[in-house]
């Protein structure tokens, strides 16, 4: 849940935004690694925690009647966690134009050995809370989003 400077020689991208996660038993499934679907759950809240940071809360997003939701999510599976890992899930906006998209990108490395256990990508658009249907951002989550997306090198 930190910007951590020291681990970002780890990561694809400059200035991630980390939670950190420690693999518990009950994040296990029945090969004895984390379950794929942890890794989603990682990644999400490494996202809301993300945004808060920015100043974009689950008030905001209520005040406003606006939300970005997921329009597609992928996941590439490196390696194996096991109970007890430390990993830094990281993430990066990458893109936000001025209408209704935005990118996310997610990096999750082993704290212990700095092995990539993920990556993944996440296609954001944006939406009105009340109808559920597709809008243009509001100038605050422009101001907010584009403001945090980081430049590719």
């Amino acid at each position: 849940m930190v910007f951590n400077n020291q681990a970002s020689h780890l990561f694809d991208y400059p200035e991630p935004y980390i939670t950190r996660v420690k693999v518990q038993n009950s994040d296990l499934d029945g090969l004895g690694h984390a379950n794929n679907a942890c890794y989603v759950n990682w990644c999400e809240r490494s996202a809301w925690r993300h945004s808060e940071s920015l100043g974009l809360t689950l008030a905001h997003y209520h005040r406003l009647d606006r939300a970005v939701v997921i329009q597609k999510a992928g996941y590439d599976y490196y390696r194996p966690a096991f109970e007890g890992d430390e990993l830094l899930v990281a993430t990066w906006l990458t893109y936000c134009d001025d209408k209704l998209r935005i990118e996310r990108r997610f990096q999750i490395v082993n704290n212990d050995t700095s092995a990539v256990v993920l990556r993944g990508h996440w296609l954001l658009a944006g939406i009105t809370l009340s109808t559920g249907k597709a809008t243009r951002l509001p100038r605050e989550f422009l101001d907010i989003f584009s403001g945090a997306v980081i430049t590719h090198h």
